[in-house]
């Protein structure tokens, strides 16, 4: 008898809208503190959700609202208040420091195709201003993402400050000529602005997810008035981003970038050079506060308004790593280092910081912790760090297996969000315990979900043979997360689908994931590799692999993992796939080209298939360098002997040994790894006979995280493994 897998179209289409339908915990905010007349504490937990609507192929916003009653140290009551509402065209959010006033950006289109940005006040009662910021014309478009974007209340609540893309000069041809009723007054003055000859200069902006975002400025609404007016004092080399306002309303602290000789691509790259600096309100004086040789982001300030803490990492190098988190003192001017960077780490112990951000909130009361979460391994940690001495203390000891992310901490009342990869999202509050006592920490689900029993899933711990070592960084293991169905195995053993992550330089947490959960539902066994490269497991494994992909990462994957899996669980080896996207899709490839006796399919979404290609396509040039070993300079040229190495470390150098059937998905705007590298494959494939199919996404970039685009790859995928693994 074999084990049941899930065959008809309609029946997985079924069961990915089941699981699509799990939302996703996005933020939380936590409002003032009411004291009842009988003595008794509570406050408003507000939280923001994100779930697929597929019927209208968009991702949805909703909020849900909790009660939460407390003696200040522990949750007394706990519950949810009302229901659910969809929020529409908000952009950003941000609460007043007293929790009076609420800011919203929000885009609306009053006409047909005119989309505008409006900035919304509102009280406890009413919307009491609103601005259109369009119509205006002091900026271009507000930036809305994480990389740059602030909505930040000056703390008197009579000032907001948020970054918008700068105005530049209209353009307008040579040859525009000018209509008789434009000829003088005011349209005359108008029309001189206007720049001849500007109308395609070419200007680069900061890549993938980020286009059309190149000259942020930093913008000042005064509330009362409704004016907005563009700071000055910002140098001109530098994009500023993440700002908020100085202790006592002074001035702004922001992170600025190095945007000369040009932009390289921002997004997931922590290695960009930038600083943290001061704009002075009166004079327009900026001034440096940390060093200007290495790459900063993430300044939060504390309660006091005394220090501020951020995280750096060397500039260039691997796009992520460890970072360093350091405190800036307001007041001495002093810069302190917290944390350093981990090289390696022993069983149990904390293996460093590997954030992609802070949490926005993530001070305690007493301005002498700060809490935290990052991967340590293969799962995602609640950490609280002691600033003074550096010590690090889990948050989350005893706690169920998973992964952990601090959405907010305020008063010490912590909002966390916990999912495992049975498990979609829950809920947790707790209050952080005094200095010393936090591994008593108490949580307290607020929204529970029951784990779908139809998955089971483990960690494992790998190692490579000590001959097979890396000999500059000996004795570095890594693991992998094992997902199987629970029930119905039958004598007949699973058929296998090998996920490598992409990065190279990330990882995969014990946490929900909609497709490897969906694919496990259907019937295979999912295996996600956390190979040597990944964060989590000290700098050192970091550091290992730029000069070894395509050849480290690769046996990491197939010898030491794959193979060893087929031998210790009921796994059929002669029903494996595999599937990756970007730097998985690379191994993917890799692994087809180096082991076609292995894998009887493979789905590879935009895939890096020729790194020689790549570099001069791509928003992040550096990368294809740095993984090949060599440095990057802004100013380099590669020689013949880069793009060979370039090339022989890359999936193509493969291409005729590969027999798999070979599914492709590409977004049509991908600027990380450009569309034409997955078509670069097809024709190879294609010309040697191979059975390929391609799929391309318009309006998608390299995520591919559009809701129709998500959910039609998914499907493709399962039907592709379904047909080629014969189940």
């Amino acid at each position: 008898m074999e084990s049941p897998v899930l065959r008809s179209p309609e029946k997985i289409a079924a069961l990915y809208r089941e699981l699509s339908q799990w939302p996703s915990l996005c933020s939380a905010c936590i409002g003032p503190e009411v004291t009842t007349q009988y003595g008794g504490k509570y406050c408003n937990v507000y939280t923001e959700w994100s779930q697929q609507d597929l019927e209208r192929a968009e991702s949805v916003k909703f909020c849900r609202q909790y009660l939460i009653f407390h003696d200040s140290q522990a949750i007394v009551y706990s519950g949810s208040s009302g229901t659910c509402s969809e929020i529409k065209g908000e952009l950003l959010s941000r609460e007043s420091p007293s929790g009076a006033l609420k800011a919203v950006l929000r885009k609306a289109s009053p006409g047909k195709g005119e989309e505008k940005q409006f900035l919304e006040i509102w009280d406890q009662n009413r919307k009491v201003k609103s601005i259109n910021l369009t119509v205006l014309e002091k900026h271009g478009n507000v930036y809305e993402d994480d990389q740059f974007g602030c909505l930040s209340w000056s703390h008197s609540e009579t000032h907001l400050l948020y970054v918008a893309e700068r105005k530049r000069p209209k353009a307008e041809s040579f040859f525009q000529s000018r209509a008789p009723e434009l000829s003088s007054g005011c349209a005359d003055e108008r029309r001189d602005k206007a720049v001849k000859g500007e109308q395609f200069v070419y200007h680069d902006d900061w890549g993938e997810a980020l286009v059309g975002k190149s000259i942020p400025a930093l913008c000042v609404l005064d509330v009362e008035s409704g004016n907005v007016s563009v700071l000055e004092g910002v140098p001109e080399h530098i994009s500023p981003g993440q700002a908020f306002w100085s202790p006592g309303d002074t001035g702004v602290v922001f992170v600025g970038w190095w945007h000369e000789p040009f932009r390289l691509g921002l997004r997931h790259c922590t290695n960009r050079r930038s600083a943290l600096f001061y704009v002075d309100l009166t004079g327009a004086r900026c001034e440096l506060l940390s060093d200007d040789t290495k790459a900063v982001w993430s300044p939060r300030l504390s309660p006091d308004q005394c220090r501020i803490v951020y995280l750096e990492n060397g500039v260039l190098g691997p796009h992520q790593q460890c970072s360093r988190l350091r405190v800036y003192d307001w007041y001495t001017k002093v810069t302190s280092t917290v944390l350093d960077v981990v090289p390696r780490h022993s069983q149990g112990t904390f293996t460093g910081i590997y954030c992609p951000a802070l949490p926005g909130l993530c001070w305690a009361a007493d301005s002498q912790r700060v809490v935290l979460d990052t991967a340590q391994r293969s799962r995602q940690e609640l950490l609280v760090v002691e600033m003074l001495g550096g010590s690090v203390t889990s948050l989350t000891t005893g706690a169920p297996l998973g992964s952990w992310s601090l959405l907010a901490i305020d008063r010490d009342l912590l909002v966390a969000r916990f999912s495992t990869p049975s498990c979609p999202p829950t809920l947790k509050v707790a209050f952080l315990p005094r200095a010393g006592q936090e591994a008593q920490v108490h949580w307290v689900c607020l929204e529970d979900v029951t784990p779908i029993p139809e998955i089971s899933w483990a960690i494992h711990a790998l190692q490579p043979a000590p001959d097979q070592e890396n000999p500059q960084y000996k004795g570095i293991d890594f693991e992998a997360i094992l997902l199987q169905p629970s029930k119905g195995l039958g004598p007949r053993k699973l058929p296998l689908v090998v996920m490598p992550h992409g990065g190279p330089h990330s990882v995969c947490t014990a946490s929900w994931m909609l497709h490897p959960a969906a694919l496990c539902r259907i019937g295979f066994a999912v295996l996600l590799v956390n190979y040597r490269g990944s964060l989590g497991f000290g700098q050192d494994s970091v550091a290992s692999l730029p000069g070894h992909v395509g050849c480290q990462d690769v046996k990491d994957v197939q010898v030491y993992c794959v193979e060893h899996m087929l031998q210790e669980e009921p796994l059929d080896s002669a029903r494996v796939a595999v599937v990756g996207g970007s730097h998985g899709g690379f191994l993917a490839c890799h692994l087809i080209g180096q082991y076609p006796g292995t894998y009887q399919a493979c789905v590879a979404r935009n895939p890096v298939i020729n790194m020689a290609s790549m570099i001069s396509g791509t928003d992040i040039p550096d990368w294809c360098l740095t993984e090949a070993g060599f440095p990057y300079a802004p100013n380099t040229l590669p020689d013949a002997s880069h793009w060979a190495e370039m090339l022989h470390k890359s999936p193509m150098q493969y291409v005729t040994q590969v027999r798999a059937p070979v599914l492709l998905m590409l977004g049509e705007e991908d600027r990380r790894v450009p569309p034409k590298q997955g078509l670069e494959y097809y024709r190879a494939l294609k010309a040697r006979g191979v059975p390929t199919r391609l799929l391309l996404y318009p309006r998608n970039s390299h995520a591919l995280s559009g809701v129709e685009a998500e959910a039609d790859s998914f499907m493709n995928m399962a039907l592709w493994l379904l047909q080629h693994l014969q189940c």
